[in-house]
């Protein structure tokens, strides 16, 4: 009762924690051993009204959002309580708003037989008008009842950053603007776009106007810094899905691709009025799939180039401030009083600044911030960079202008440390990273990027951590390039970085992976790293800096230092030390292209050591997405170069790689011949997880063979040496495979317990790919033990997990999904499951293709 009125009361959480209390409440079969016709009477009611209880939580649940996991529970209820026809109607509805249409349609399917052979009935009404919404795609079925509130009530986007306050001039431009965004009211979609140099106002510009424009957009403002100027602007289909985000598109029912995404976009739009602000574009082929394309919509874009081939698009080149706005900005920032005193110093001064707003405003900030200073002191100061300001008319050295005028004002030492911190790559660095680089202590570098950040050089991403606008890293650099000198300064400075990086993601290998012996082998680092109190900690600092790693290891390759002939096998070995980063499964198409970048520049270099190492790596990431073929060549040069530069690494990795490949291949005598030489190199080099890793593929290949027994006793050998060495991460890998050993061993239930406790331990080790493989093999392991609707509930939590692993082990989990809903009599949704694991197959020129057509070969006979 408690529960019905708060949720008629609106909160729909709050209703369904007081229903699980109330769930919880029961402990086994109720009035157990109570023997007479009362007792099973009452025993029934109970259970009636258990099951409606748990209807009415699993239906607060899609309410709710959490739909995707429902799916797995209301599998295993629709097995139970084959029918109960409302169970089928939530299970339709959590499929459909997990994206998954056709097994929604297929459910429906299931009910329809079911009820006609057993009692030879249609669907209840409901049923079937919930099939018809779902054939025709209703997007009002796809939106959860508490997501839709929310539509209505919050999704109303505000995007737009916050107006300057000294925002000066510009007025025909504000004007103008504001007129033509006003006309997207009535019958067209206006598009704008500012183009200009850097530093000339285009954002501030923008901005401004969308502040003024509001009231004739009700439904909302959308922004988005594009990062054009970057090496790595942003995404279309990243963008698309945070603006769906904030538009109230809950994640599930984004898609993948960037078609898909901008047509949702589209008609999420329609009927709208909206203001998208796309700042700082790359070009028109980054912004075209953004455009709302429906009237009543507008859009400003700005970008330093001018976009001639956007159709239809207004555009506006914004120039240099007139002398008397350039000195109205400074007043208003420095203040009245001071300027009214020394106004020809202020005029000289704005002169000095090439009428630039941003070179104005960071040079009166910089005065506004110094109270002691006159505006005499600033301006003579700025003389000696008036020769800069010639070189305004090359393009776009003219940002450079600008910037130097502020870069002008530092001290040595924060110019040295704003010069060599705009060499490093990667979305943003640490205090620890900053103090490598710069060679300073830790509290040095704090107070020093503390004060970059005063002078509005640099930004503070996140405590601790710090980032470059995009265009005052590339000026950065070329400040480096000019004054940093000799060039070994610079080359010195990227090669502590890069040993910070090393030095400590050995340590984090070493913590996750004791005895490994691949720690011995690592290039040998002059800079210490991190120290961690834990391997917890260790793995938060490995997640947070991965994509500084990598950035670090793909431009040591792209850029490598030429005074240090070990800079490519340091840039592969980073890849090496990082092994978990990649093993997680995300971001493998980084970690592929980097891998390749250092092959390809350790082979134009003649370093073997580090060319073996990386197509190693190189082998392993491919392996991992399905990409047998390439891993396989890869393997294989990597273990040649190994044998040729005698280095263990490659010896004992790449024919362990190799074996793994074959054994997915079926090669089942190939694989044992790669595994044992694999054993025989990590003895030879006293490598006891290595040994443990190879023991434990060579049993899977053995249960292939139908050797169970040494299938069995191999595994359990990998396990004890795991276990003896305290390798935890390594230790779930070794229950792992015992569990598939003991699963054809025909015990099933330790192999649950192996495969079970592999699974808590992949996920403390934060390895989503080994999760998903995990709930894989319990998956079969419950269909060997007769118990489809368990197995059924792994194989879709092994789904969630979609895009980790490549589309090979997807296919695979869909078919053993498949052989679990066919034992639970829900045939169509199987085949459903078993076609489009086919369509993988044949797609990747898989051999399993032939297994999952003979699986559907009675339902075509049919």
């Amino acid at each position: 009762a408690d529960a019905e009125k708060t949720r008629s009361a609106g909160d729909r959480a709050g209703a369904r924690i007081l229903i699980n209390k109330s769930l919880g409440l029961w402990d086994g079969e109720p009035l157990a051993s109570v023997p007479g016709p009362y007792a099973e009477t009452q025993r029934a009611r109970l259970d009636e009204w258990r099951l409606q209880l748990t209807e009415a939580r699993l239906d607060l649940d899609l309410e709710l959002g959490a739909h995707a996991e429902a799916v797995s529970e209301l599998t295993a209820l629709t097995a139970a309580h084959p029918l109960r026809e409302r169970l089928r109607e939530l299970l339709m509805v959590a499929l459909y708003r997990s994206g998954r249409q056709a097994e929604a349609l297929a459910v429906y399917a299931d009910t329809r037989r079911l009820l006609a052979d057993e009692l030879g009935v249609d669907p209840r009404p409901e049923l079937g008008r919930l099939q018809q919404r779902i054939l025709q795609a209703d997007s009002d079925l796809a939106l959860p009842v508490e997501e839709a509130a929310q539509v209505l009530a919050f999704t109303q986007p505000a995007q737009l950053p916050a107006a300057v306050p000294d925002f000066t001039g510009r007025a025909a431009f504000v004007r103008d603007l504001g007129q033509r965004l006003a006309a997207a009211e009535g019958s067209v979609m206006a598009v704008s776009a500012l183009a200009g140099i850097g530093g000339v106002g285009k954002t501030t510009l923008a901005v401004k106007v969308a502040h003024e424009a509001r009231p004739h957009f009700p439904d909302g403002q959308l922004y988005i810094d594009l990062q054009g100027a970057d090496s790595r602007a942003a995404e279309p289909e990243t963008v698309l899905g945070a603006f769906l985000r904030a538009l109230g598109t809950p994640d599930t029912a984004i898609p993948d691709s960037l078609a898909e995404r901008s047509a949702l976009y589209r008609s999420t739009l329609d009927g709208r009025r909206i203001l998208v602000l796309l700042d700082n574009a790359r070009d028109a082929a980054q912004i075209r799939p953004l455009l709302p394309g429906t009237a009543g919509c507008a859009t400003l874009v700005t970008s330093r180039v001018r976009m001639v081939d956007l159709a239809g698009a207004h555009l506006v080149d914004l120039d240099v401030m007139s002398p008397e706005e350039a000195l109205q900005l400074f007043t208003r920032i420095v203040g009245r009083e001071r300027v009214t005193s020394e106004r020809k110093a202020a005029l000289d001064t704005v002169a000095s600044c090439g009428f630039l707003p941003l070179a104005i405003r960071i040079a009166a900030s910089r005065l506004a911030a110094r109270r002691t200073w006159t505006v005499s002191i600033l301006a003579a100061k700025l003389a000696d960079e008036r020769r800069r300001l010639d070189e305004l008319q090359a393009g776009d050295l003219a940002v450079k202008a600008t910037f130097e005028l502020g870069y002008g004002q530092l001290e040595p030492a924060q110019a040295r440390a704003f010069r060599l911190l705009g060499l490093a790559d990667g979305p943003d660095m640490s205090v620890a990273a900053a103090a490598a680089l710069l060679d300073l202590s830790h509290q040095d570098t704090e107070d020093m990027l503390e004060a970059l950040v005063d002078t509005s050089f640099l930004e503070s991403a996140a405590p601790g951590r710090y980032r470059y606008h995009d265009l005052v890293r590339l000026y950065a650099r070329s400040c480096a390039e000019r004054d940093e000198q000799p060039s070994s300064e610079r080359e010195s400075a990227l090669s502590r970085l890069l040993d910070f990086y090393l030095a400590t993601a050995a340590r984090v290998y070493a913590l996750e992976r004791p005895g490994d012996r691949l720690v011995d082998h690592l290039e040998p680092t002059v800079r210490p790293g991190l120290d961690f109190p834990d391997r917890h900690a260790a793995l938060d600092w490995l997640f947070t800096e991965a994509d500084c790693l990598l950035a670090c290891a793909h431009s040591s390759a792209t850029r490598p230092l030429v005074d240090s002939g070990d800079t490519l096998r340091r840039a592969a070995d980073l890849l090496m030390a990082s092994m978990d980063l990649a093993e997680s499964g995300a971001n493998a198409r980084r970690y592929e292209v980097t891998a390749a970048t250092i092959c390809v520049a350790a082979q134009a270099a003649g370093d073997t050591g580090a060319e073996g190492r990386a197509r190693t790596f190189l082998a392993h990431v491919q392996s991992l997405t399905g990409k047998f073929a390439e891993a396989d060549d890869e393997a294989r040069r990597a273990l040649e170069i190994g044998l040729t530069a005698d280095d263990p690494v490659s010896i004992g990795r790449a024919p362990n790689q190799r074996g793994i490949i074959a054994l997915y291949e079926h090669r089942y005598e190939d694989a044992e011949t790669h595994f044992r030489q694999a054993i025989d190199a990590f003895r030879a080099d006293h490598n006891r997880p290595g040994e443990a890793s190879a023991l434990c593929n060579l049993s899977r290949v053995h249960l292939q063979l139908g050797q169970t027994s040494s299938a069995v006793d191999l595994a359990m050998q990998g396990v004890a040496i795991y276990h003896g060495l305290g390798a935890t991460f390594r230790l779930a890998n070794g229950k792992y495979a015992l569990g598939l050993a003991l699963t054809a061993a025909g015990r099933p239930r330790e192999a649950l317990d192996q495969l079970t406790a592999a699974l808590d331990s992949f996920g403390e080790s934060r390895q989503p790919l080994w999760e998903g493989m995990a709930h894989f093999r319990l998956a079969e392991a419950h269909l060997t033990m007769s118990r489809p609707v368990q197995a059924a509930a792994h194989a879709e939590q092994a789904l969630a997990l979609k895009g980790i692993g490549g589309e090979w082990r997807r296919g695979t989990i869909l078919t053993v999904l498949g052989r679990a809903l066919a034992a639970i009599s829900q045939s169509v949704r199987a085949e459903t499951c078993w076609r489009e694991a086919l369509s993988i197959y044949e797609q990747l020129g898989s051999s399993e293709a032939d297994e999952v057509r003979a699986l559907l070969a009675p339902a075509a006979a049919a």
